[in-house]
């Protein structure tokens, strides 16, 4: 049975698994009727042009999770950021952790999705926010809504700066050979002149195929401040979809860095609203990748008011016969006067049977508008790697340097110091070196 049929004849067991409401029922029914009318995109679809899920979509999926299995902290503590205090949210398989998480309701929510979409006191949230940033008209984005469980919950009230980041990580991992898919949805909603730092992580236990067909709603109110990191370094047999919806209000201030280090294909959707004056959003990203690893950034800002700022600024590193996609687009409206838009992607490959697909758009309606994009694709600098080496320092390490001043520009806005670090060891890594030094 094909996956689509699959998970189309799951869905009414999936529902008598969970309490759900009758609104609940009727949003999730529509969005499987969307699901079921497209089914997985196909590079026949512009957006998906660069990219394939068609070898991926052949694995026998277990499309529902099952209960939680248990997991030792001492296991998967590296996976988390390194002797700091935080919220955490851990899923196993889709499942929620409490052994290993810390949630809170002590003046903001830090807690389930599942607990938000069946009681009664979240319900004018839920109401409010749950799936109104999401593009219903996406077949993944729908096929997640209609399968929308567990993940997380996080509420930050007016003026409230939460004291510590927040971690959503989701664990997977399987005794048997089949394969698995996990769906998580998170809703982040940020009040008016509030402050929080969140960081997402995807990491398979095992070597089992994983696809992740994940969906995050994020609502920054006016004034409000949101940093949020997502760091991918899973396993070889890990596949990630993720799809980040972004809706902000007058004044707010949102960053997204998006670290791509591991997976064997990783699908990154990234969408800005901006619906209000003054806002400043931010998008940037590290890609390093080698073997057959294939990354694809789609990224989209909506410039629909007056007087707001964007910056997007990827770089990729491609080794071996990775292939990298980046497919970014500014949105200026007619009414969005006084627009500030910049968009860089630059890229290094390092063999020859490396391939990256760039496609910087500007689609523009205003006519007072400052807008920008620019594309380059490389190789290292031969004069400073001669450069380099004539003053004693080894080839590999010369390689590695040039490749850290690379990817610098990226790496220095993280306001998150051990984050900064343990991403730092992770490019170190990643280019097969020991720095001694902190850039």
């Amino acid at each position: 049975m094909e996956l689509k049929d699959k998970l189309i004849s799951s869905f009414i067991a999936f529902e008598q698994r969970v309490d759900v409401n009758s609104e609940l029922h009727n949003l999730r029914l529509d969005a499987l009727k969307t699901f079921e009318n497209q089914g997985f995109p196909t590079k026949k679809d512009e957006a998906w042009k660069y990219t394939s899920l068609n070898a991926l979509l052949k694995n026998d999926f277990s499309v529902l999770p099952k209960s939680e299995k248990a997991i030792d902290f001492k296991d998967v503590k590296k996976y988390f950021l390194n002797d700091v205090d935080t919220y955490k949210l851990v899923f196993v398989n889709g499942v929620f952790s409490s052994y290993l998480s810390s949630t809170t309701h002590d003046g903001i929510d830090v807690c389930l999705m599942s607990s938000a979409l069946n009681k009664p006191k979240y319900k004018m949230i839920i109401d409010t926010y749950f799936n109104m940033a999401a593009d219903k008209t996406d077949s993944l984005t729908a096929l997640n809504t209609a399968f929308s469980l567990e993940g997380a919950y996080i509420n930050i009230p007016k003026s409230k700066v939460v004291d510590k980041p927040i971690e959503i990580i989701n664990f997977s991992t399987a005794n048997s050979e089949q394969a698995l898919f996990t769906q998580p949805r998170n809703l982040v909603v940020v009040g008016e002149n509030a402050h929080v730092q969140i960081i997402e992580r995807h990491q398979s236990l095992s070597d089992n195929t994983v696809l992740t067909n994940s969906v995050t709603e994020v609502f920054a109110h006016k004034r409000a401040i949101v940093d949020y990191y997502k760091l991918q370094n899973d396993n070889q047999t890990a596949n990630l979809i993720d799809n980040t919806f972004i809706v902000q209000k007058q004044e707010s201030v949102v960053s997204v860095h998006t670290f791509s280090f591991g997976g064997k294909l990783t699908r990154n959707n990234l969408n800005f609203s901006q619906d209000g004056e003054r806002i400043d959003s931010t998008l940037k990203g590290i890609t390093i990748i080698g073997d057959k690893q294939h990354v694809d950034h789609y990224t989209l800002v909506s410039h629909n008011q007056p007087n707001c700022e964007s910056h997007q600024n990827y770089k990729g590193i491609y080794d071996g016969a990775s292939e990298g996609v980046f497919n970014g687009k500014i949105y200026v409206d007619r009414l969005a006067q006084k627009t500030d838009a910049f968009q860089q992607n630059n890229n290094v490959l390092l063999t020859d049977k490396a391939t990256v697909n760039s496609k910087p758009q500007l689609e523009i309606f205003a006519d007072d508008v400052k807008c920008s994009h620019g594309c380059t694709i490389g190789q290292l600098d031969h004069d400073a790697m001669f450069y380099m080496q004539q003053r004693g320092i080894p080839k590999k390490e010369a390689r590695a340097l040039l490749m850290y001043a690379f990817t610098n520009e990226v790496l220095s806005s993280v306001k998150i110091p051990d984050l900064k670090e343990k991403v730092s060891k992770l490019i170190a890594t990643k280019l097969g070196v020991e720095m001694g030094f902190e850039i």
